[in-house]
């Protein structure tokens, strides 16, 4: 008697959901590789503040994932980690074509604040007023926006 866990239909549904989440690892990984940094002329993924590792994906039900971002600020005490997180949040909102739900982290130990901070950013009522803030809107919407734009 072979146990259901082993059986070719179940092997084939783990494979698809593998499959799945590989899928929405490249496709959060393709949004998220081209945000701007608010200070350097150069790409979060370029200054390593976000990587393949930092991205987790859980699927939820179907076509509904989680999605967890721990990206790294290039200092402890870097003052525009809230920024960054914000442009994540907003990047992530737009473009990704499923159901999903968010969250984004600093990574432990790299900020001096990461606490204060992990509460703002994933606070939608936070998101959303700081997004109402003309200034900061702009400056959201530049590293955000796509070059070719």
């Amino acid at each position: 008697d072979s146990l259901p866990s082993q059986s070719p239909s179940y092997r084939s549904a783990l494979q698809q959901e593998k499959l799945r989440i590989s899928w929405t690892l490249r496709i959060v990984l393709n949004v998220i590789k081209s945000i701007r940094d608010p200070e350097k002329p150069n790409t979060l993924e370029e200054l390593e503040v976000v990587t393949e590792k930092c991205v987790e994906v859980q699927e939820l039900g179907e076509d509904e994932y989680l999605i967890i971002i721990r990206f790294s600020p290039t200092v402890p005490h870097c003052s525009l980690a809230t920024l960054i997180g914000l442009c994540l949040q907003v990047k992530l909102q737009r473009c990704l074509p499923f159901k999903h739900k968010l969250e984004i982290y600093i990574s432990e130990g790299t900020h001096s604040t990461e606490e204060d901070i992990n509460k703002q950013i994933n606070d939608k009522e936070r998101v959303a007023a700081a997004m109402e803030n003309p200034n900061l809107r702009e400056i959201v919407e530049q590293c955000v926006t796509e070059p070719d734009d």
